[in-house]
């Protein structure tokens, strides 16, 4: 009725102060939704009336219902808040240029509902694709960018939200898609703020949502927006390179690949899109393709990043690689798919982190090798280098960047290129952060991948610059700084190298320059250096190492003797240094680790070095710690730590010592190194060396060698009494070594011999009653009775007569009880085919020294027995000796 009445003009003014009637009531009564629809009514029916409309009037109904809208002290439920946003579009088509002004000055405004409500409306104009709202779109843009800064809550929440809707406008104007960088810097601003850990719950939370909402922006662009492809896609990329929106990768990559699928992505060429805006994005630092190139690998290499972020940076890869490199495309679309199922698990082959990083690497080096550009690969190592020397040391990132930059390296074909970056970061580097040190050696050898003799010629410039003048007459600066604490921690560090890059050379490689360059250098370093333990540490790695890599080159290399010798002196003083040092110290395994691969170089060790260097080992790991260490260490905060050290020292000692059995057949191998400590007081000495004795014997049955053999009768003997130890581990490693010990016999003698029953009667031995350890005991002696010989009954009662001098209570018992079993059984034959005197001069020199009666009522029965089986030769023997 109003719109009729409005075609007449004597009753226009008449409607427009019934209008402002019924509008202004809704703002005092609660229940507006009457007046709002009548409202809409109206609106809708003037939209087709040719009527004046005075700018007063209609400037009252658009502020009343916006302050109903924004009135943040009534709750208007959803269909009251749809009602009055409608009015407010319908408004905004009958008088565009009005409303649009309207809303833009609420934007300033102090009260924050306003802001949020005007934020609001212009969204819903902008995505209703009205043509007055797509040529204004622009100014509205720029009049809510001065809000971007805003720091209340629920205004950057309407940012966002606006923003959301803009970009799902029908936009052709550049400067409508301006906002999008927003997206990242309130993402990169909640990160921050979180990061910090100063926020309340609360803020916490609602900093998380918003950070949520940047994220839900991205993922639900549609690309089939006019205006996408060309103006949207170039800002995207602004934002792949800076670390602070690395968390924004998985959107944005979708986003890329979705444009990339409907054929719009880089069709044509970089001057058809939006030139204005192009000649100032693509001239800088920030999108150069290796710049981009560089980031990508970073986040696609991180184990912190996570498998999702990891794809997403492999897509915009794959989606890019046109303005990466030409050449790359027909490879990466065959590997990248590969690399991607590595990541979600399809790949059995993938083992974990460290072998995710290294096919990246492979990937990388074979990109490089495709692209064939010298120039271009130097640009990749500086875009690295760079970003390497502005890195944090602890970061996550920097430990792939070394690796990278020496992959990049590996592939760069000028020499002086090469030396200038190995240079400048070996520089750099802080060898004193563990990290560092590690990246210093990382960095050397994957460049020496492909420039080996680049990098050693660099290494070696660079070592005698920090040994240079050591011992001579140099400024009081100078010296200072080459003993700085951080000068011995990068001669640590290059020491570690030299012997990585010997693992990572060929045969020729390593022939040619193993013992002049990369062994001297070494030596040169250690000499130079503090030794502290870090520097002692190093040296035994680098030791370890090029043993193991000049081991690979074949039996035909034969290493230089006197070197060999020198190498072999350093690791013998290094052990008497730390014998009875520190509880438990690293450096004894590390010597041993190291000698366990030097010993397998040709020539072979002497006799009299491998012994005295054995029984050096032995000190150091089967002798060390004492008992009363051992109660210490078992006290203290770090004993897990301590256990674990003396287990893989143990492992790694007879690992040293069957790797000297096949070099050398020493005689008297096992009574020298074992014997002592098998008979101690020590009840964890006799447990060490019953590992180091079941690995032996353990390594002469695999390899069918017979040592043992000759001592058999000793070694029955010492382990007769350990099936009787205090510890229950001695107890089973003595059986083992029994059982183990029997079937090289058999093996050697070429006899079957039943050794089942012994692996049954081994819980006996578990049994916590003594009794019953000693009744399995017996049972045992009677099946390892039945292989003796009796050429080893001598080597078998002065092994027995050991235990009686020197053992106590139940390995006492269990030892007498063996000999009486082996008597009994064998008694006959021996007084019928060897010589007595020595059988009873073992038994009265056990009587002579005795201490304790426990040997006694044995040592009776033995000579009862003895002169049962032939009296007169044992009574002929026994007086002959008196």
């Amino acid at each position: 009725m109003m719109a009729v009445l409005l075609q007449e003009e004597l009753c226009q003014e008449h409607v427009w102060e019934q209008l402002l009637r019924l509008v202004h009531p809704c703002q005092e009564v609660q229940d507006t939704c009457r007046g709002t629809k009548s409202l809409n009514i109206f609106l809708e029916a003037l939209e087709g009336v040719e009527s004046v409309i005075p700018k007063d009037k209609f400037l009252a109904i658009t502020s009343a219902v916006f302050y109903q809208l924004s009135d943040d002290t009534k709750e208007h439920s959803e269909a009251d808040r749809a009602e009055l946003t409608h009015c407010i579009l319908l408004q905004a088509r009958i008088c565009p240029e009005e409303t649009v002004l309207f809303l833009q000055s609420q934007l300033g405004a102090d009260r924050e509902a306003g802001c949020v409500a005007a934020l609001g409306l212009l969204g819903a104009l902008a995505r209703s694709d009205e043509p007055m709202m797509t040529e204004k779109l622009p100014q509205v843009v720029e009049a809510a960018q001065c809000l971007c800064s805003d720091p209340r809550i629920q205004v950057r929440r309407a940012i966002l939200h606006f923003i959301k809707d803009v970009l799902s406008a029908n936009a052709r104007s550049c400067s409508a898609w301006d906002v999008v960088g927003h997206i990242f810097s309130e993402f990169s601003r909640t990160t921050g703020r979180r990061a910090a850990g100063d926020l309340s719950a609360q803020e916490a939370q609602e900093e998380g949502a918003l950070q949520e909402l940047c994220m839900d922006i991205l993922e639900s662009l549609d690309v089939s927006v006019s205006g996408m492809t060309k103006l949207l896609w170039p800002r995207l990329l602004l934002y792949v390179v800076p670390a602070q929106y690395t968390g924004m990768l998985i959107p944005v990559s979708r986003c890329v690949q979705a444009l990339a699928e409907r054929g719009d992505l880089m069709v044509r060429e970089v001057e058809e899109l939006d030139p204005h805006f192009l000649s100032s994005m693509f001239q800088g630092p920030l999108l150069t393709p290796q710049t981009l190139l560089a980031r990508l690998l970073v986040v696609a290499g991180s184990p912190f990043a996570g498998s999702e972020l990891q794809a997403a940076a492999l897509l915009l890869m794959q989606n890019l690689h046109s303005r990466i490199h030409r050449a790359v495309g027909a490879m990466w679309a065959a590997e990248i798919p590969l690399l991607l199922q590595c990541l979600q698990g399809k790949d059995e082959s993938f083992p974990d982190s460290a072998g995710w990083e290294q096919r990246l690497l492979k990937f990388l080096r074979a990109s490089l090798n495709t692209m064939e550009d010298e120039a271009w690969t130097k640009g990749l190592s500086c875009k690295l280098s760079q970003w390497l020397s502005s890195s944090p040391s602890n970061s996550g990132e920097k430990s792939f960047l070394y690796k990278a930059l020496g992959t990049v390296l590996g592939a760069c074909k000028e020499v002086l290129h090469i030396q200038e970056k190995l240079l400048q970061h070996l520089e750099e580097a802080n060898a004193e952060e563990p990290s560092e040190a590690q990246g210093m050696i990382s960095l050397l050898s994957h460049a020496a991948e492909s420039n080996f003799h680049t990098v050693l010629d660099t290494l070696t410039m660079f070592a005698s610059r920090l040994c240079k003048g050591q011992n001579g007459r140099i400024p009081r600066r100078k010296k200072m700084e080459l003993d700085s604490r951080r000068a011995h921690a990068t001669r640590s560090a290059l020491i570690l190298a030299h012997g990585s890059l010997a693992l990572r050379a060929s045969k020729e490689q390593l022939l040619a320059r193993l013992e002049g360059d990369i062994v001297g250098n070494i030596l040169l370093l250690y000499s130079c250096s503090c030794r502290d333990l870090q520097n002692t540490l190093a040296l035994l790695q680098s030791i370890t190492d090029f043993s193991s890599a000049f081991q690979a080159v074949g039996d035909s290399a034969c290493f230089n003797p006197s070197l060999k010798g020198k190498l072999l002196e350093i690791l013998t003083d290094l052990l008497k240094k730390y014998y009875l040092g520190t509880p438990v110290s690293p450096v004894p395994l590390k010597v041993i680790l190291a000698l366990e691969q030097l010993s397998k170089l040709k020539p072979s060790l002497g006799s009299k070095d491998m012994c005295d260097m054995l029984i050096l080992c032995c000190k150091n790991i089967v002798t060390h710690p004492s008992a009363e260490m051992m109660l210490k260490i078992r006290k203290s905060q770090q004993a897990a730590q301590y256990l674990q050290l003396l287990q893989t020292s143990l492992k790694a000692l007879g690992r040293l010592m069957v790797v000297l059995l096949e070099t050398e057949t020493t005689r008297g191998f096992f009574q020298n190194i074992v014997h002592r400590s098998m008979t101690s007081d020590n009840m964890w000495e006799r447990k060490r060396a019953l590992q180091i004795c079941s690995q032996l014997l353990a390594a002469c049955e695999e390899r069918g060698r017979g040592d043992a053999c000759k001592h058999f009768g000793s070694l029955v003997g010492l382990l007769v009494p350990l099936m009787c130890d205090p510890m229950p581990t001695s107890r089973q490693l003595a059986v083992t070594c029994l059982s183990s010990l029997l079937r090289i016999q058999a093996k050697a003698t070429n006899r079957v011999i039943q050794t089942g029953d012994i692996g049954s009667l081994c819980e006996g031995l578990n049994d916590c009653s003594t009794v019953c350890q000693l009744q399995t005991s017996s049972k045992i002696a009677r099946i390892v009775c039945r292989s003796f010989s009796l050429e080893h009954t001598i080597d078998f009662m002065m092994a027995i007569k050991d235990t009686f001098r020197k053992a106590k209570g139940m390995r006492v018992r269990a030892a007498g009880r063996w000999m009486i079993t082996f008597l009994q059984m064998y008694g006959k034959d021996i007084c019928r085919d060897l010589d007595l005197s020595p059988i009873i001069y073992i038994l009265r020199s056990c009587i002579s020294s005795m201490k304790h009666s426990t040997f006694m009522p044995f040592l009776c029965q033995a000579v009862a027995i003895l002169t049962r089986c032939n009296a007169d030769v044992t009574i002929d023997s026994f007086f002959h000796q008196l």
